[in-house]
C-alpha cells in the first residue's frame, strides 16, 4: 500500500515536472512575447523574463524589439532631367507594438523591404541628378517620410532611411567631369586676372612715387644692379636711362634746316639722273698691282 502511494506520488510528480517544463517559456530582454489561445490574441504582451502557457492549449510567439538594418537593393531609374541612375538605400526600423507587427501583417520585414523600394524609386522619379548628389539629407528625409506613413499601422517604426550610393553612366562621369575642370579653370583664371589687376594698381602706385621722386628710380637701379651681381655671373647688364632715349628719339626728330645761300658739296656732286660717270686710270699700287679703273673724282662746286 505505502510503495503504491509512493508510486503514485513520484508519478504525479514527474507529470507535473513535465508540464511546468512544456508550459514554461523565457522571453528575452530585447523581446516581447505575444500570446494566442486556441488561435485567438489573448491578453497583453509578455514581459521578459519567465512566463507560463498552457501547454497545447497556448502558443507564444516570440517578437524581437530590436532596431532592424535593412538593406534596399539598387533601384534603377530615370530622374526629371532624364539621367539613368542606380540608387541603393539602407532603412533602420524597429517594433514598437508586437501585436500590430504580428497580426495586421504577415511578413513585417518583407513589407517594409518592399515599402522602401518602391518609395526609392519613387524619389528617383521626382527629384534631379543634382538634388540626388547634393541634396541627400532632404531627399532622406522625404524617403523617410514615405515609408514610415504606411508603417505606423503595422507597428512599425523607421527610425532613419540613408542613401548610400548614386551610380552614374560613364558618359554624364566624363561630363560630370568636363565641367568640373571647366569651372576650376574659370576660377583660377578670375583669381589670375584679379591678382594681375591688383598688382598693375601698386605698379602704377610706385610709377607715380618714383616719378615724384628721381631719386627713387635711381636708387631702385641700383638694387637691381646689386642683385644681378649676387649671382656668379659673368656679364653684368647696365639698363640705360630712359631719358637718354627720350632725347635721341626727340634729335632724330628733328631734321637739320639747311641754309639758304649755300649748298652742300654733297649736293653739288651729286650726279644727274641717267648720266654716267667717266672712269679715269687710278694711279698703280706700290705693290706693281694692275691699274684700276673706276669712277673719276668729280668737280667741287662753286660756292
Amino acid at each position: 500500500m505505502v510503495q503504491d502511494l509512493v508510486v503514485a506520488v513520484a508519478a504525479a510528480g514527474s507529470v507535473g515536472i513535465v508540464y511546468l517544463a512544456s508550459a514554461a517559456r523565457v522571453i528575452k530582454q530585447y523581446e516581447r512575447g505575444v500570446l494566442f489561445r486556441l488561435g485567438r490574441l489573448s491578453g497583453e504582451v509578455r514581459a521578459p523574463g519567465l512566463t507560463l502557457i498552457i501547454p497545447f492549449v497556448d502558443r507564444l510567439r516570440k517578437i524581437n524589439m530590436q532596431i532592424v538594418t535593412l538593406p534596399i537593393p539598387a533601384q534603377e531609374g530615370i530622374t526629371r532631367d532624364n539621367v539613368t541612375v542606380r540608387v541603393d538605400a539602407v532603412v533602420y526600423f524597429r517594433v514598437v507594438d508586437a501585436a500590430s507587427a504580428l497580426v495586421k501583417v504577415e511578413d513585417y520585414r518583407f513589407a517594409v523591404s518592399q515599402m522602401a523600394q518602391t518609395s526609392l524609386r519613387s524619389i528617383i522619379g521626382k527629384s534631379d541628378l543634382d538634388d540626388l548628389l547634393s541634396s541627400r539629407e532632404k531627399l532622406n528625409q522625404g524617403l523617410e517620410l514615405m515609408i514610415d506613413s504606411p508603417a505606423v499601422g503595422w507597428g512599425i517604426q523607421v527610425d532613419r532611411v540613408e542613401i548610400k550610393d548614386v551610380s552614374l553612366p560613364d558618359t554624364m562621369k566624363r561630363s560630370m567631369a568636363r565641367q568640373a575642370e571647366a569651372d576650376r579653370e574659370r576660377r583660377a583664371r578670375i583669381i589670375n586676372a584679379d591678382a594681375e589687376l591688383q598688382a598693375s594698381k601698386k605698379l602704377a602706385e610706385a610709377a607715380q612715387q618714383m616719378a615724384d621722386t628721381p631719386t627713387a628710380l635711381q636708387l631702385r637701379l641700383l638694387q637691381t644692379v646689386m642683385a644681378v651681381a649676387a649671382e656668379k655671373n659673368s656679364t653684368l647688364v647696365l639698363p640705360i636711362p630712359v631719358e637718354l632715349l627720350h632725347f635721341l628719339e626727340r634729335g632724330n626728330q628733328q631734321p637739320a634746316a639747311p641754309n639758304a645761300g649755300t649748298r652742300s658739296p654733297q649736293t653739288a656732286a651729286a650726279p644727274e639722273p641717267g648720266a654716267l660717270l667717266d672712269t679715269a686710270p687710278l694711279p698703280p699700287r706700290p705693290n706693281g698691282d694692275a691699274t684700276q679703273r673706276g669712277p673719276a673724282a668729280l668737280p667741287e662746286a662753286e660756292p
